[in-house]
């Protein structure tokens, strides 16, 4: 494999991430997402693994569903590591298991209790 075709590799890994990890902070399944951009099942699992190349006009239509700007799935890019770090994917958890929350006096009560536990933590740091 080129260093060429490996740089390309990477960037289209690093997109499928990018979707992945914003579908799930919407608490979208793959086939939602699929469903919103007229693909089927597969097709959205690939261009999550950066196994099939999202095109300029899919990743339009993708950013749309998503709302966010097409740069989003670029963010992060330049890094050396393309890895999520555990504490990533602990966020994008707790994102998608609270959207999949439906009473809102409980996500009301979580987020609430997110807002404590913080200002408690910054508090804590702050010997001010």
């Amino acid at each position: 494999m080129s260093k060429l075709t490996s740089e390309t590799h990477r960037i289209e890994s690093h997109v499928g991430q990018r979707i992945r990890e914003r579908r799930t902070m919407l608490g979208l399944t793959q086939q939602q997402l699929a469903d919103l951009i007229g693909v089927t099942y597969q097709q959205a699992h690939k261009y999550e693994r950066g196994i099939n190349r999202v095109s300029a006009g899919r990743l339009y239509e993708i950013s749309q569903v998503l709302g966010v700007e097409i740069n989003f799935f670029y963010e992060g890019l330049d890094k050396a590591e393309d890895e999520m770090t555990e504490r990533q994917r602990m966020c994008l958890d707790i994102a998608r298991n609270f959207s999949r929350i439906k009473n809102e006096k409980y996500q009301d009560a979580l987020s609430m209790l997110c807002r404590v536990l913080s200002d408690k933590a910054e508090k804590e740091a702050d010997p001010a």
